[in-house]
């Protein structure tokens, strides 16, 4: 992979992330009137609960980022469960929040008179449940806990282009290794116009250089030893798979010995002859 694809491909993948987080921070970001319309909804039903259907709901008031409360023009009274019950429903029904904090003060002394949490992870704790409480002036504090997506979408975000970059500069160093360890390497075994390092799996003619196969590695080493002598399929087969603990059948080698010719095809010279019954010979003419 050459360097300008790998960091346009990585260009592509950062902003088809970036695109989706943006997307799911956009769809759970709540808007402000829809929220106060909620919220007063929710003062609305709790007025009629507590049969008061003249008293008004006051203008919700932000508290700061994710808290919000929630007034009434005249003191009244009402059951705990009510609130509790009237909270979850409406926010379940407008899937406005799914964790949140309620507390419910006096005006006067703002003093917290009842308070519950729903939260899917830790738990819910709704205390208090039945209580009948006074006539009074309240005001219903609830704050939102928003989930942290950050983590996890973000660092996929990080880790998928370097995970790209990554896996490229180590092949590149790795070839390049290879390459310099061939070139200072006079290890190796003449084949008609192939050079064969046998310890790097690489077959080298001019500026080509072919990487072997283990198997094929072998099976080449083999038949090198043996120039211009018949290697019985039984010797191919035992030296390559069955010391290994693999068991397989004649076809195995035939199928190894047409890939070899593959790789030595750019000298003419140099040929597997088929000995039916018994194996192959390798001879260079």
């Amino acid at each position: 992979m050459k360097p300008f694809i790998l960091l346009g491909s990585s260009t592509i993948i950062i902003f088809i992330l970036i695109s989706a987080v943006a997307s799911i921070n956009k769809k759970d970001e709540i808007s402000e009137k829809h929220l106060e319309v909620v919220l007063r909804n929710i003062g609305h039903q709790l007025l009629l609960s507590a049969n008061d259907s003249s008293s008004r709901v006051l203008p919700v008031k932000k508290v700061n980022e994710n808290t919000y409360q929630l007034s009434f023009q005249n003191e009244f009274r009402f059951v705990s469960d009510s609130l509790i019950n009237l909270v979850q429903r409406e926010f379940q029904k407008t899937a406005l929040a799914t964790n949140y904090i309620v507390n419910l003060k006096n005006c006067q002394k703002k003093e917290t008179v009842l308070a519950f949490e729903i939260n899917g992870k830790a738990g819910n704790l709704t205390p208090c449940r039945g209580r009948r409480l006074a006539v009074s002036c309240y005001i219903i504090e609830i704050e939102l806990l928003k989930a942290n997506n950050f983590n996890s979408i973000w660092l996929l975000l990080v880790l998928i282009p370097l995970g790209f970059i990554g896996f490229y500069v180590k092949n590149k160093f790795r070839k390049k290794e290879e390459k310099e360890s061939i070139v200072n390497n006079n290890d190796y075994i003449q084949l008609g116009s192939f050079q064969f390092y046998a310890d790097n799996n690489v077959l080298k003619t001019g500026d080509k250089s072919i990487l072997l196969s283990e198997k094929e590695t072998k099976a080449l080493k083999i038949f090198a030893e043996n120039i211009n002598q018949i290697v019985e399929r039984e010797t191919l087969m035992k030296e390559i798979w069955e010391d290994k603990g693999i068991v397989v059948i004649s076809r195995n080698v035939d199928v190894l010995v047409s890939k070899l010719r593959k790789r030595l095809t750019d000298d003419n010279a140099i040929k597997f002859i088929n000995v039916p019954g018994r194996g192959y010979k390798f001879i260079i003419e």
